[in-house]
């Protein structure tokens, strides 16, 4: 047989070991260090951390919308079933609309991605939710969008879209928007539905 630690609970302890000792949290406030040490275990990348941006109520805001029993917005199947439900205060409902008709019916009309197309069927469930995008940029440009003309304010956004269009784009304009809603975002190409999803089951726990 190979020679390969096989202990479920040993190899979750190292691997956090590990991160640990391996992650520069020098620079995040105290509250973001378990979010940001279950990115780097979701990604395998320590160095990320240096590229995360952030408004720094955005663990207070987004802990105060879960425990009143906010909506977690997904943008992609993959990130609403990363969440681990168990985790949640309130049982909260974990929502994403991409595979609803609508969403393909609306998006050819407009000439757009069903993804951004979801997110306006996100509706009047974008106030006090939590939004977690780790796949689409359009997703993200056009939420930002919906809230520069106005639109429901969500408690906090969880930005991670990847890719080579519009990625690090999407992230920036987040970042030099101004709206005063709480963010954590990675510039660049990096991101993903593994570390939205990451980024969400850390904040549902309790913290510390």
């Amino acid at each position: 047989m190979l020679d390969y630690l096989r202990d479920p609970a040993e190899i979750y302890r190292r691997s956090f070991e590990i991160i640990r000792s391996e992650t520069d949290l020098s620079a995040l406030p105290e509250d973001l260090h378990d979010l940001a040490i279950r990115i780097v275990h979701a990604s395998g990348q320590p160095g990320l951390v240096a590229h995360l941006a952030w408004t720094p109520d955005v663990a207070r805001a987004a802990r105060a919308a879960l425990a009143a029993g906010g909506p977690i917005l997904a943008d992609s199947r993959m990130v609403a079933d990363g969440v681990i439900l168990r985790r949640l205060p309130r049982n909260n409902p974990v929502l994403c609309t991409l595979y609803e008709p609508e969403a393909a019916t609306q998006a050819q009309a407009l000439g757009t991605t069903r993804s951004a197309a979801a997110v306006d069927l996100w509706g009047d469930r974008l106030a006090g939710a939590v939004v977690a995008i780790g796949n689409a940029p359009t997703a993200l440009f056009r939420l930002l969008e919906r809230l520069i003309d106005g639109g429901p304010r969500p408690a906090a956004i969880l930005a991670f879209p990847i890719g080579f269009v519009g990625a690090a784009e999407s992230k920036q304009a987040l970042i030099d928007a101004g709206l005063g809603i709480p963010y954590l975002t990675l510039r660049g190409r990096l991101g993903g539905s593994a570390m939205a999803a990451a980024a969400v089951n850390a904040l549902g726990a309790e913290p510390g």
